[in-house]
């Protein structure tokens, strides 16, 4: 390669499979072959995971405990240890050090590997995926799944191409097709909202972007239209970047119809706590600022905040806090349409180094 050519990011995305209740069945061989959910207790909560033999049956993450086993009769629940899954992460980061330093984790069971310059001898990057996936399985007994491709956006997708086990290939030549054909529902970032607006602007498709210009798609789509512009046409220049600094996580719902019942503004602060509380155990960070959102019934939002010493650790403190903070901001006759919880002033990231060049194959 001569200086004048362009360099190909080559970018691996490591997606741990069903990783929270994969660890607990690797722990627990009584659980292995069984539709598994880790978090809820069949009767309240929210399920942090779902094994592969419980998403069969439709049970997923971020599902009410109650659905899921009205879905799956049979489902059997373990309480979630998060700290022995950030010992697993941790373990998994290591293997990716051993590879490259330009990681930029995601959660605890996926993040992304820019393998463009590495110091490893092996001068591929989709043999380096298979060696990262044979590490996690020899040391750890977990199964990864690894897609590559020269963006995020694909090397995302590609990921989930194949699972579990996958090891899935984008190249730089068969980016543009593979989204032309990609169902707007699988785009990365777009929700039901906004599938939605796509589907009656006659967007079913990564092909029908192509028919709208990047100002009609920002017109119709905010700021999003940008990137779904470029993204047809398999364009992401994101980098993988190793700084980055997550200022925050949350969680929050908005109700069909306001709410000013005093249980069912329990009951759904509950759901909104509980799902928070799975997404801030499963980051692998810890925060210190909490803040409490509520929108009424004309549309004002009220939000309300407190910040501690030391980083939260203690579900049952922080949660009566919330509540409290919940009763005292709301006013006499309560009408609400949307509650939401976040925290902030996070634990921060590494520095990142490169190498030498590789190829994808």
């Amino acid at each position: 390669m001569s200086d004048s050519d362009p360099v190909v990011r080559k970018i691996i995305h490591v997606d741990m499979d069903a990783f929270y209740a994969s660890v607990e069945q690797r722990d627990r061989p009584e659980l292995k072959g069984l539709p598994l959910a880790v978090g809820g207790d069949g009767k309240r909560g929210v399920i942090a995971a779902a094994s592969y033999e419980a998403r069969k049956f439709g049970v997923k993450s971020a599902m009410n405990a109650g659905f899921a086993l009205r879905k799956c009769p049979m489902l059997r629940f373990v309480r979630p240890d998060f700290d022995k899954y950030k010992a697993v992460s941790k373990h998994i980061r290591e293997i990716f050090e051993r590879y490259t330093d330009v990681i930029e984790p995601l959660s605890l069971d996926e993040a992304f590997l820019d393998v463009t310059f590495s110091p490893f001898q092996v001068k591929s990057a989709t043999i380096m995926a298979q060696h990262i996936k044979n590490d996690i399985k020899n040391e750890l007994d977990l199964i990864a799944s690894a897609g590559i491709s020269y963006n995020k956006f694909l090397a995302k997708l590609a990921s989930d191409e194949d699972k579990p086990d996958g090891l899935f290939v984008i190249p730089p030549d068969k980016g543009k097709a593979y989204v032309e054909q990609l169902p707007i529902e699988e785009f990365f970032g777009v929700g039901k909202v906004t599938a939605k607006k796509m589907r009656d602007h006659g967007i079913l498709c990564g092909k029908d972007l192509m028919d709208y210009s990047k100002w009609e798609l920002q017109k119709y789509f905010g700021k999003s239209g940008g990137f779904l512009f470029d993204i047809a046409r398999g364009i992401d220049n994101r980098e993988v970047n190793a700084t980055r600094i997550r200022k925050s996580i949350g969680a929050e719902m908005t109700f069909q119809e306001n709410i000013s019942d005093s249980n069912l503004i329990n009951e759904k602060f509950t759901l909104v706590f509980d799902k928070w509380w799975t997404r801030y155990q499963s980051a692998g960070v810890k925060g210190k600022s909490i803040t409490l959102k509520i929108r009424n019934q004309d549309f004002e939002t009220i939000t309300r905040s407190f910040t501690e010493t030391k980083y939260i650790t203690d579900g049952k403190a922080v949660r009566q806090k919330l509540i409290d903070l919940l009763w005292s901001s709301l006013e006499e006759k309560p009408s609400i349409r949307l509650l939401g919880i976040s925290i902030s002033g996070l634990e921060g990231t590494k520095e990142k180094r490169q190498y030498h060049q590789l190829s994808f194959w």
